[in-house]
């Protein structure tokens, strides 16, 4: 994709490039240029926000209603998924399909874009899932608050690791989609600043319940994106760079080791 609107996107435009591309909310894209991506991507924790505090309402709700942390956790797994329209998840499994595949990098590219899920996928899926609600029930149990808490942290961390995958050197996989739209559209610093933004904000937002909450939060991120990271240079070692798919896989990746975080005790 080449520059090719000349005016500098207004905050505005990347708002809406953030929100139209990364959730299901109502919010039209005005302007789909590389400008745009890059100060879009640099935004996607702000869709976090968002996304995470949904998840968060809707699990502590379930739970003051007396649902219990289990369903609560439940709760708080399926807003997320509903606002992406579980693309997130999708693009998890394919990058499971196409990884497992052991094939070479085109044929696997083949396998991801496909419509159907195979073994590796499903296995994938059912275990990623497992392992957010568990970990939110497990936060839950501690009070409404703690399970809003991580289930924010979480959704900072995934699109937190999106916008560090968007930096420059990190190649698309194929010349089209959203991969190739905002592959390597931030600049290295930029996107180290926003990383080094995302984690005392998660401290922050963490200490309300302590000292202790403040240290989670931070470590939740963290943890979060050195997942994300591993997963991206085995994506970029074993298809060349990334797509649609692979951003989907480095969100879910990031959002359950964070919640993996919240469980240390």
């Amino acid at each position: 994709m080449t520059d090719t609107t000349s005016a500098r996107p207004t905050a505005g435009d990347a708002l809406r490039f953030a929100f139209g591309t990364l959730t299901v909310l109502p919010v039209p894209l005005t302007r789909w240029d590389r400008p745009t991506a890059r100060a879009g991507m640099a935004a996607a924790p702000l869709a976090g926000l968002a996304v995470g505090g949904c998840a968060g309402a809707a699990g502590a709700a379930a739970l003051l209603l007396g649902t219990g942390p289990l369903l609560a956790a439940v709760a708080a797994v399926a807003v997320p998924a509903v606002l992406t329209r579980a693309l997130h998840l999708d693009g998890l499994a394919d990058v499971a399909d196409g990884l497992g595949s052991g094939k070479p990098a085109g044929d696997a590219l083949r396998i991801m874009k496909q419509s159907d899920i195979g073994p590796f996928g499903v296995v994938t899926l059912l275990l990623v899932l497992l392992a957010q609600t568990a970990a939110l029930a497990r936060a839950f149990a501690h009070g409404p608050g703690t399970g809003a808490l991580a289930a924010l942290t979480a959704a900072l961390a995934a699109r937190c690791a999106l916008t560090l995958a968007c930096r420059a050197g990190v190649p698309a996989a194929r010349p089209d989609g959203l991969g190739a739209v905002v592959a390597g559209a931030l600049p290295v610093p930029a996107a180290l600043a926003v990383a080094a933004l995302t984690v005392p904000a998660a401290a922050g937002a963490g200490a309300a319940l302590g000292p202790g909450g403040a240290l989670r939060g931070a470590a939740a991120v963290l943890l979060g994106l050195a997942a994300a990271e591993l997963l991206l240079r085995r994506c970029r070692r074993r298809l060349g760079g990334v797509t649609g798919d692979v951003f989907g896989a480095l969100a879910e990746t990031a959002a359950t080791c964070a919640l993996l975080a919240w469980t240390v005790s």
